[in-house]
């Protein structure tokens, strides 16, 4: 791969979520550069109870019953929850048969394992990587504020600026769910990479990459072919687009080989006020403001390099085929 990161220890905050499963997937196919930590479930695309149930169901598929899946919060800081089953599916994971998961869901709070981890490892070891509504993360700030100078960067999913809202005419999806945590975690200081719908729009599962997936020939394979061709019914519709956007494992892609991804390094505020901007992230692409750069604002990517390395990993699961 050229650049040797070495294994950078990460957990993910998640609210499977199709595209969110294609994303731990990923990250649980590539030893060689990242070691999942533990995965956080998080209200967002479906409540709680299916997010963590999703979780757990996608580490069976990969074949890593040892991953610790906890549960965090059930509801936004301070808003009622809205979620998306109109575009996951009553499940969250509408696509494929997947069998109930036998892994059992780990006792200790979300927030807590998120706390406890941080604390133990060394400083700068971890970095956070949200994949839905930033609950958790916020909530983990609050309770213990030390974390946040231990964290090493919070790579997630997230906002947009050209392209603008998916939930609301100003608002993407996991920004607008909870933005008083975005808020919070935007003004942490920490280190901050975004993947807005400005880059992952321009991460689609074309039918060829589609089959692709399919071609793998494996449980895997199989389950992301018929997860993608869920939600692009309801992108295709909607958009008109040539597939569905793969958002969240756009954050596991920069992981491995940030080569993939380009963008820039600008000032990004939270609309927690407005009620109709509520959740838009305020990026100051242009640099018209003097406020502060803080976060790196992924604005494009190499589509074919992307979609090779994530055909290609999936097909390394499960990775131990001896079973």
């Amino acid at each position: 791969m050229g650049m040797m990161l070495g294994v950078q220890k990460i957990i993910i905050d998640t609210d499977p979520g199709q595209d969110d499963a294609v994303a731990i997937l990923l990250a649980l196919a590539s030893p060689d550069e990242i070691e999942v930590l533990g995965i956080t479930a998080v209200a967002g695309n479906v409540p709680l109870y299916l997010t963590e149930k999703n979780a757990r169901i996608v580490c069976e598929l990969a074949g890593r019953p040892d991953i610790g899946i906890y549960a965090g919060c059930a509801r936004p800081l301070k808003r009622k929850l809205i979620t998306a089953e109109h575009v996951h599916g009553k499940t969250g994971l509408d696509g494929p048969e997947l069998p109930e998961p036998k892994i059992k869901l780990k006792e200790k709070h979300g927030v807590d394992f998120i706390i406890d981890t941080l604390m133990q490892e060394p400083k700068n070891s971890v970095s956070l990587c949200p994949l839905g509504p930033l609950t958790n993360i916020a909530t983990a700030m609050l309770k213990e504020p030390r974390i946040t100078s231990r964290i090493k960067q919070i790579v997630l999913m997230g906002g947009a600026y050209f392209e603008v809202g998916n939930i609301t005419p100003a608002a993407e999806f996991n920004i607008f769910v909870d933005p008083d945590a975005a808020k919070i975690v935007f003004a942490s200081g920490i280190e901050i990479v975004v993947m807005p719908l400005d880059v992952t729009h321009k991460a689609l599962v074309t039918t060829q990459r589609n089959e692709a997936f399919r071609q793998l020939k494996t449980p895997v394979g199989v389950a992301v072919a018929e997860m993608t061709d869920f939600f692009e019914r309801f992108d295709k519709e909607k958009y008109g687009s040539a597939g569905a956007p793969l958002h969240d494992p756009c954050v596991t892609a920069y992981l491995i080989d940030p080569t993939i991804f380009s963008g820039r390094k600008i000032n990004v505020e939270i609309e927690t006020e407005s009620e109709l901007t509520l959740g838009m992230t305020v990026a100051d692409w242009w640099r018209v403001t003097d406020r502060e750069p803080n976060a790196f604002f992924v604005g494009d990517l190499d589509a074919n390099k992307f979609f090779n390395l994530l055909t290609n990993r999936l097909g390394r699961l499960p990775l131990n085929s001896t079973s």
